[in-house]
């Protein structure tokens, strides 16, 4: 077996600890070790920041992966095989070069949490519409100018980061998100907002470094982060604001469902901070 297709000299003493665990973050790797995709029992699997340029097709072959970071690596593209994971409930894919998702990533139905930021993506992926069951989506740090009038679909999403995007208007799709209970539209190009009472479950809006003039019409449950929400917030007598966490905390993993509104339990990735969920026990709703 050539080296390129070996296990890490570590690997096997992971793997005994009986957690279905492999880390391999912050190695060299171009390609994912072939010996990689032979481990079926494998349920978590961290490859960030190796320098990854490729996966396999044989990534399938991990039937019972839970949880597949490659985050701030190199891939361009994903494999069809990757789409072919019926447990993959998380996966991390920000700071890659990808254009776009394969037509199969609708497959993914377990999906539950996708971090996609800091990639080049122009258009909204239309897989994800099919992704109902997706919970927290962040799409922060691309190139996205508008979201398809299909949005609504998407009935389980509950987090959706837009941060660092080209939004010059307020996408229309979003008044019929009524679920959302975090909506992050910071550094964009947007000059305004329509009243955002229809969306009810709201608890968590942030607008920061837009040329918006104050902050949006809202419910008085929900906590903003914006120009001027500091008076609104006042005018509640309310503490202060403070941005929600947009990286992952591993720390998190077991705590199911707030842990995936705020993306936690995710990759380690290479110099992101540790957040705390408590960070949002500020936010009315929020940690209770």
């Amino acid at each position: 077996m050539g080296v390129g297709q070996r296990l890490p000299s570590d690997a096997e003493e992971q793997l005994r600890s009986g957690d279905q665990q492999l880390e391999l973050s912050g190695r060299r790797l171009r390609r994912l070790p072939s010996a990689v995709c032979a481990l079926s029992r494998l349920q978590k699997l961290y490859v960030s920041g190796t320098g990854l340029r490729e996966l396999p097709e044989e990534i399938e072959e991990l039937r019972e992966l839970r949880i597949l970071a490659l985050d701030f690596n190199k891939l361009e593209r994903l494999p069809d095989g990757l789409c072919r994971l019926p447990r993959l409930t998380r996966l991390y894919l920000g700071g890659n070069r990808l254009l776009a998702l394969p037509a199969d990533f609708a497959q993914l139905q377990s999906l539950r949490c996708l971090w996609i930021e800091g990639n080049f993506l122009r258009r909204f992926p239309r897989p994800l519409l099919r992704l109902v069951a997706l919970q927290s989506l962040q799409m922060g740090d691309n190139r996205l100018r508008a979201l398809p009038a299909e949005l609504p679909r998407m009935t389980g999403l509950r987090g959706l980061w837009l941060y660092g995007n080209r939004f010059e208007e307020f996408p229309p799709a979003l008044l019929r998100m009524g679920r959302l209970h975090i909506l992050d539209l910071d550094r964009n190009r947007l000059g305004g907002f329509p009243d955002l009472h229809p969306l009810r479950a709201l608890r968590v809006f942030s607008y920061d470094h837009n040329p918006v003039t104050g902050p949006p019409r809202v419910a008085d449950t929900v906590f903003l982060v914006g120009e001027g929400a500091v008076e609104r917030m006042a005018e509640r007598d309310e503490p202060t604001p403070r941005p929600p966490p947009r990286r992952p905390a591993r720390a998190f993993e077991d705590e199911e469902e707030e842990d995936l509104l705020i993306g936690g339990a995710g990759s380690r990735a290479l110099g992101a901070p540790r957040v705390s969920l408590r960070a949002l026990e500020a936010a009315p709703g929020l940690g209770t």
